[in-house]
């Protein structure tokens, strides 16, 4: 993370979110990236340190990525970098395979530019590390149920794909597979930007479901 994320000469008022958005963000990113790992100890006095702030809103911000499912919290250990078991990683993808295809159909359903999701695209393919192609990726699949029309199912969303970065990080460790996703993107993608409403919706079912395959096969039956 950045040795600060203010400076003491800063920028005029309103230039940055607030304190604790902005320090959420630095934590989110790192968690993100790999750079925070899986289990790893959040210590306030440590990251406020790198961060350049007070303790108070790095334990503002490990509440709400609390919240989101980023991290744990315990009376005792204090706050980690959430591990993600097995059956808590199908619960995630079970979840988003009732809720994302019928979001992003209903993106489609609206007049919309696309450009964004093809920008995603564009980074993921131009990035030379793992850190770089999850942040596009997820990027991606934002900007393709954006426009549902349901900011609660935006938000569900939301946390959810952020939770899956730690168990694709994983498995694609294991098991490289981001040639084939870049292709499954492209052709959702390209069905959106038709206005094929089913096909972006069976598109994207099978884009998650292949994965939950390939990285949970002795679950197949």
């Amino acid at each position: 993370m950045p040795e600060a994320l203010f400076s003491p000469t800063g920028s005029s008022p309103g230039a940055l979110p607030s304190r604790t958005e902005a320090v959420l963000e630095a934590i989110k990113h790192a968690i993100l990236t790999g750079e925070l790992k899986p289990g790893q100890a959040l210590v306030e006095t440590d990251l406020a340190g790198e961060l350049g702030v007070s303790k108070t809103p790095v334990r503002e911000a490990l509440k709400t990525l609390a919240g989101t499912g980023l991290v744990t919290m315990s009376p005792y250990k204090g706050a980690t970098v959430r591990e993600i078991d097995r059956a808590h990683a199908r619960s995630i993808y079970d979840m988003r395979l009732l809720l994302e295809p019928t979001a992003a159909g209903r993106s489609v359903g609206v007049h919309r530019d696309w450009a964004p999701a093809r920008a995603a695209l564009e980074a993921a393919d131009e990035s030379t590390d793992a850190a770089g192609r999850s942040l596009a990726n997820r990027a991606f699949h934002r900007h393709m149920y954006l426009a549902c029309g349901n900011p609660l199912l935006v938000r569900t969303l939301d946390d959810l794909r952020d939770q899956t970065a730690l168990v694709s990080a994983a498995a694609w460790a294991q098991r490289p597979s981001w040639e084939r996703e870049a292709a499954e993107h492209r052709a959702i993608l390209a069905a959106a930007e038709n206005g094929d409403t089913e096909e972006v919706r069976d598109l994207m079912r099978s884009h998650i479901s292949s994965f939950v395959a390939r990285t949970f096969p002795e679950d197949e039956t």
